[in-house]
């Protein structure tokens, strides 16, 4: 019943919709920056997609575009960057910089008063049917993308170099690498209007490693992901509706508190279950699932960092 009131007005009916459009295109993109670690790397791209709002708000120009646009030169710089040194500490230093860069645009404008809060946290109460229509096409494309270059996306993270000797150009493998950033920091720009670019990193990843949490293979995983993020968005705004909290922080604890609860109960490594079995004097059979931080088939590891190669 909680769901249906969401229908009754115009307003609630376009927040539901840019909370599944927006849920499906985190849920599907937190998957692979679950897969290759790349959680620093979304978290610095939050904030150094503020500058690029801070600019547009202050020449007038469409907020996400501006974004937006900022948000592609930076990833365009990391990427050249971390082909030279160290991934992590040039994420963190440009990335960082970025938002030092937005603080400074915002206080060195006198007068300027404009409310920034709802591009930081999000209003998701408020979007307009082109936000909703954004959100969709952004949302259709961006799975289309990811189908289409799903095997090298897999085989990249789990192991770059056997993908390479199996006969995958690596020059295209670090091709999809910088479009799998450009990818993310679209879902960041179009995650605005729900969560904000502050808190639609937790929406990217915590749907993500949930799934992790209760699939072995990329394919359970991906769906679980969309499906938890659209769960996650969608009880959110009910919260929000009913309790009259803000909707970006409800969804976002939502999709939290499901992480959690699946970190102390999943069968196979939750907390809770391991207590109870070290309790019990019990050891885990063979046909246990892998944990967290192991994959499948005896592969290894994920690729790590955001840069490609040299």
């Amino acid at each position: 019943m909680a769901v249906l009131s969401l229908l009754s007005d115009s307003y609630t009916r376009r927040a539901l919709g840019e909370a599944v459009f927006v849920g499906a295109l985190c849920g599907a993109v937190g998957v692979h920056v679950v897969l290759r670690r790349l959680s620093f790397f979304a978290m610095a791209m939050t904030h150094a997609t503020f500058p690029g709002v801070v600019l547009a708000a202050i020449l007038g120009v469409n907020i996400y575009l501006g974004s937006g646009i900022f948000g592609f030169l930076v990833v365009l710089a990391v990427a050249a960057l971390s082909a030279r040194g160290d991934n992590a500490s040039v994420t963190g230093v440009v990335l960082s910089g970025s938002f030092a860069l937005g603080v400074l645009l915002l206080s060195a404008q006198t007068g300027f008063t404009r409310d920034l809060t709802a591009y930081l946290v999000g209003s998701i109460l408020t979007v307009q049917a082109g936000d909703l229509v954004t959100s969709g096409i952004t949302a259709a494309v961006v799975l289309v993308v990811l189908a289409l270059l799903s095997k090298e996306l897999v085989f990249g993270a789990f192991d770059r170099d056997a993908t390479v000797a199996i006969g995958y150009p690596a020059g295209r493998l670090d091709v999809v690498v910088v479009l799998l950033l450009l990818l993310i920091e679209v879902t960041i720009v179009t995650s605005v209007p729900a969560v904000g670019t502050i808190l639609s990193v937790a929406l990217i990843v915590a749907p993500a490693a949930t799934a992790r949490l209760w699939c072995d293979t990329v394919g359970g995983m991906t769906t679980l992901s969309i499906v938890i993020g659209v769960a996650s968005s969608v009880i959110g705004l009910v919260i929000s509706e009913q309790w009259s909290v803000a909707a970006g922080g409800a969804i976002v604890l939502t999709a939290s508190g499901i992480f959690v609860l699946s970190a102390l109960l999943v069968p196979a490594t939750g907390t809770l279950v391991r207590r109870r079995r070290a309790r019990a004097g019990t050891a885990e059979g063979p046909g246990r699932l892998p944990a967290p931080g192991a994959y499948p088939h005896g592969a290894p590891g994920p690729a790590t960092g955001t840069g490609v190669s040299s």
